[in-house]
């Protein structure tokens, strides 16, 4: 195999069960994917089950592969999905316990320098969460967290700079707003 491959000739070569091809495109996308989902969930063995999960589904359905369209947006929706099926297992677990549990005594009170900073960062990362589209959410993260730059969000996401400039700005305007309080 070549030292340079393109995403495009990885993923062809992927599609006929090339496993070093497989085995690149996993060291170059697995920690922008493990930071976006960690963010999203706040759960590192959580995040690092997602994100096997989502490999691994891609490994599976390798045929249906288009070298053609973005990698990463292939993995960050798989990865969505994903989480939207925990969530949707987790509120069902946390039903039948509730229903299930006798009263507990409260948890511990960590000090409060923790507790604050705990706390601002669930806030920021629920306003993300909450109040954010999906699209300005993935082009937010990408360009906060994983460094990117507009036009690499650009042309991962196959959308127009203008678009990314415009959902980042709309991102920090929510922020904004929504830590005034």
């Amino acid at each position: 195999m070549k030292t340079r491959l393109t995403d495009c000739e990885l993923i062809s070569k992927v599609k006929s069960s090339d496993k070093r091809a497989f085995e690149a495109l996993f060291i170059k996308y697995q920690p922008v994917l493990f930071r976006n989902v960690l963010f999203q969930i706040g759960d590192t063995d959580t995040a690092h089950d997602i994100v096997q999960e989502t490999f691994i589904r891609v490994w599976e359905h390798r045929d249906s592969l288009n070298p053609q369209l973005s990698f990463l947006a292939l993995l960050l929706k798989i990865s969505k999905n994903l989480i939207k099926d925990m969530v949707k297992h987790k509120k069902v677990r946390e039903k039948v316990h509730s229903l299930m549990a006798s009263t507990k005594p409260d948890k511990i009170i960590t000090p409060l320098e923790k507790l604050e900073s705990t706390l601002l960062e669930e806030r920021i990362i629920q306003i993300i969460n909450e109040n954010l589209p999906t699209r300005c959410k993935e082009i937010f993260i990408l360009s906060r967290f994983e460094g990117l730059s507009n036009k690499e969000i650009s042309e991962i996401l196959n959308i127009s700079k203008k678009t990314v400039e415009n959902q980042i700005t709309h991102a920090l305007k929510i922020l904004r707003k929504k830590l005034k309080i």
